[in-house]
């Protein structure tokens, strides 16, 4: 489908569009302002934004980390560098329940969408059901949930959907990237896992999908869902610790099934990292091990989960990353021009989270260096004053923090690591795929009536994945 086709999936606008539910918007002054130096678009590839402004409505509450209006000032830094003008830029849909079952259970579905603060106190056993679903402090109750939950979900679908149709070739969508959140339950600020989601729209089409983690925390939602399959790789970089850092998953020799029978064996990379890594160090790190797993996987799809939680005076981070570092290892991702899913995550000091995201937005239409370190004046006074704590700059220094406790030695032992488990990779899928013309209206009938037909199939298979036996070509593992 060429880029003059549109899919009903979203709502296609011009520049700007009046209305609460705009993805962007500017004033006069801000067009004059941006006319005079306008970005171009990408040359040879197309770079689309997917958004709807409805998710920076919500809040998880007045002290909880997690703040939706991060993507607010994200959105306002795009919109003051005129960056809008180089992508195409999409309203998107919130996801529908079936989409969303094709990886969450059924009955966990039904709590997001039935549970709100007026009627949870009404529930027969609350602590139970909180208990089972793993809500609390961390994955609240709040007002719009199902909403939050399955508008980001939409638009990270949309995007890789735009990938598939060879719309985009990278898809962006800030509000994305929610790694943890498991198949019947939530965990770390994370409801619905739309990277997974994502993924299993690229692999209708892709044989292999490498995922990406640069998030201070370990994607173990990621990783879980595609234990036992050869078709994803998944390689995070993380802080590790086994007892006293979220999520306490992701040692280096966590590679995948034990059974080398199952076909998810080794495709799990795990990169634990200490207190304290800078800039240098964890770029010299990123190259040397994503270069070498590209080479190897051969991966016709890359999803970068760019958590901002990595860079250096984070509230929940222990890194000491400026933004450039992280962008950095945004830059050489793309380098490989491969179709690429660039997603959001983590992130707790909003001013930075927009700065590191607006930074990486400029990589990805190739105008890093178009774009002035000083944030724009006609940047609106709200979201201006918002940076004032370091001054209006897209840089400021975020180092010295935490302690260094990396050693060079450390990191060239986990490089030897991985480069050792390289060593098992096939390099090609287990299964030969059949190309699926992209289900631009999101309706999976002919899918749900085989899940339907194949529901005993489907509880043999699981037994069978409890005794550590995958099956070829399986692509969703047990949560």
């Amino acid at each position: 489908m060429g880029r003059s086709s549109r899919s009903s999936v979203v709502q296609d606008y011009n520049f700007p569009q009046p209305g609460s539910t705009s993805t962007l918007t500017l004033d006069q002054k801000t067009q004059n302002e941006i006319a005079q130096s306008p970005i171009p678009r990408p040359s040879g590839y197309d770079v689309s934004w997917h958004f709807n402004p409805e998710v920076e409505r919500h809040h998880f509450g007045q002290t909880h980390p997690m703040k939706p209006w991060r993507l607010t000032l994200t959105k306002q830094l795009v919109i003051a560098y005129g960056m809008y003008e180089a992508m195409d830029l999409y309203l998107t849909r919130a996801a529908t329940r079936q989409e969303v079952a094709e990886f969450h259970r059924d009955d966990y579905i039904d709590f997001l969408q039935t549970i709100t603060p007026a009627n949870m106190d009404s529930l027969p056993d609350l602590e139970g059901t909180f208990r089972t679903y793993n809500f609390g402090d961390d994955c609240p109750v709040f007002d719009g949930l199902w909403n939050y939950c399955t508008l980001y979900a939409g638009a990270s679908v949309d995007a890789a959907r735009k990938l598939c149709n060879d719309q985009s070739q990278i898809a962006i969508n800030w509000s994305g990237g929610l790694h943890h959140a498991k198949k019947g339950e939530a965990s770390g600020f994370c409801y619905i896992n739309d990277i997974v989601l994502s993924i299993l729209q690229l692999l209708r089409i892709h044989p292999r999908v490498l995922y990406i983690d640069i998030d201070v925390h370990h994607g173990d939602g990621v990783e879980q869902a595609f234990w036992s399959t050869d078709r994803v790789l998944t390689l995070s970089f993380h802080k590790y610790d086994g007892e006293n850092f979220f999520p306490a998953t992701g040692p280096l020799d966590s590679t995948g099934p034990t059974n080398p029978l199952n076909p998810g064996a080794h495709h799990a990379l795990n990169v634990p990292l200490n207190d304290g890594i800078e800039d240098d160090s964890y770029i010299e790190l990123f190259k040397a091990i994503v270069g070498p797993v590209i080479g190897t996987y051969h991966p016709s799809a890359i999803v970068l989960q760019c958590g901002a939680d990595s860079l250096g005076c984070d509230r929940l981070g222990c890194f000491n990353l400026n933004i450039r570092a992280h962008g950095a290892c945004a830059a050489f991702v793309k380098s490989f021009k491969l179709p690429m899913l660039v997603l959001g995550g983590g992130g707790y000091t909003p001013r930075n989270v927009a700065r590191l995201w607006a930074h990486e937005t400029s990589i990805m239409i190739e105008a890093s260096d178009r774009i002035s370190e000083q944030i724009p004046t006609h940047t609106p006074a709200l979201a201006l004053n918002a940076f004032q704590p370091e001054g209006p700059t897209l840089f400021p220094k975020l180092t010295g923090r935490h302690a260094n406790h990396n050693t060079r030695e450390y990191l060239h032992s986990l490089v030897e690591a991985i480069h050792e488990q390289l060593r098992y990779l096939k390099g090609a899928p287990s299964t030969q795929l059949q190309v699926i013309p992209p289900d631009l209206m999101g309706l999976r009938e002919e899918v749900e009536d085989e899940l339907a037909e194949g529901k005993e199939d489907r509880e043999e298979e699981r037994k069978r994945r409890e005794r550590g036996v995958g099956t070829k070509g399986c692509v969703i593992g047990l949560a």
